[in-house]
């Protein structure tokens, strides 16, 4: 931790603060613990997982709050250039949402999941169209939502995005957590920022298992030579 920063672990509040002495976001905290300059955009994490751990932070209550805290290690250092992060997180809350969101607020979360379908299709090489079992379990929350949804992405087309959705999912997913009725909102917050991370942390450790060397061949033994 760096010295000319803080020499204390500020507490956890909604919104950007301008010092540790007047609080710190989830990211703000990593940015200390991580040793860097202090920001709610430290390079230490992923920017689309660093991104949902600002919008559970301010949308979860001032009262549950500070259970996030303990999570925040676990970013630092969670990162990659592989695209395919972007479209797993994005999908990871929009499934997530679905089932919590409004009616109004469901076609839109549903969309989301779509984009991110089509993206993941694409990157490995399956049937643009096909829905893993959770997008299809998520889906089926709302039969209604899921067929404007489609309707929707077909009158588009495959070319009407022109940058990654991820951004606009999380902004569009969380709040529709956050405000639905009858849930135990905080709890289903510090779940989805736990899954997230999980995943990162599975996505990571498989790049890393990729970067090893292959294991040099063993050498043949030669036979004894009789005399």
């Amino acid at each position: 931790m760096r010295s000319d920063q803080t020499d204390f672990l500020p507490v956890l509040g909604r919104g950007k603060h301008r010092s540790p002495r007047r609080g710190a976001c989830f990211m703000e905290m990593a940015s200390v613990l991580a040793g860097e300059r202090w920001s709610d955009h430290p390079a230490c994490t992923h920017p689309l997982l660093a991104h949902l751990a600002r919008l559970v932070n301010d949308f979860t209550s001032d009262a549950a709050r500070q259970r996030l805290a303990p999570l925040v290690p676990s970013v630092i250092g969670l990162k990659s250039n592989d695209r395919r992060w972007d479209h797993e997180i994005a999908l990871l809350v929009a499934t997530r949402a679905l089932p919590y969101a409004s009616a109004l607020r469901r076609p839109t979360v549903a969309v989301g999941i779509l984009a991110c379908e089509r993206l993941l299709a694409l990157n490995e090489g399956r049937a643009v169209g096909s829905l893993r079992p959770g997008s299809e379990h998520a889906l089926g929350h709302d039969p209604a939502a899921a067929g404007w949804a489609q309707e929707f992405a077909r009158q588009m087309g495959p070319d009407h995005v022109t940058r990654h959705p991820g951004p606009a999912i999380l902004e569009y997913a969380v709040p529709a957590i956050a405000h639905s009725r009858g849930a135990d909102a905080d709890r289903i917050l510090y779940e989805l920022l736990t899954d997230a991370i999980a995943l990162c942390e599975a996505m990571a450790a498989e790049e890393a298992r990729a970067a090893e060397p292959a294991p040099a061949p063993a050498s043949e033994e030669r036979a004894p030579v009789t005399q």
